[in-house]
């Protein structure tokens, strides 16, 4: 346990950040998946709007240092190269 009232309210922040931090990676999870999935049906409207909520958050993620930026840009990047493969019909 910490001594300083400096180090207990440092421990104190981590615990808040920790319980951020999971919920916005579980909501990155959960979306990446559900994207992949549709970009496997070939459903290329369905994509784009998941695509752009996907897009949207991981740049919020980023931003917020939950994840690093070229790591969110890899993502958005891999992501739109399988979108753009899809024939439109």
């Amino acid at each position: 346990m910490p001594n300083k009232k400096a180090a207990i309210k440092s421990l104190r922040q981590d615990k808040k950040k920790n319980l951020r931090n999971k919920a916005v990676m579980s909501e990155l999870r959960t979306l990446t998946k559900n994207t992949r999935i549709v970009l496997a049906k070939n459903n290329r409207e369905e994509a784009d709007v998941l695509l752009k909520k996907l897009e949207s958050k991981l740049t919020k993620a980023a931003k917020s240092d939950v994840i690093k930026k070229n790591n969110a840009s890899r993502r958005i990047s891999r992501l739109r190269t399988q979108w753009s493969k899809i024939s439109t019909k």
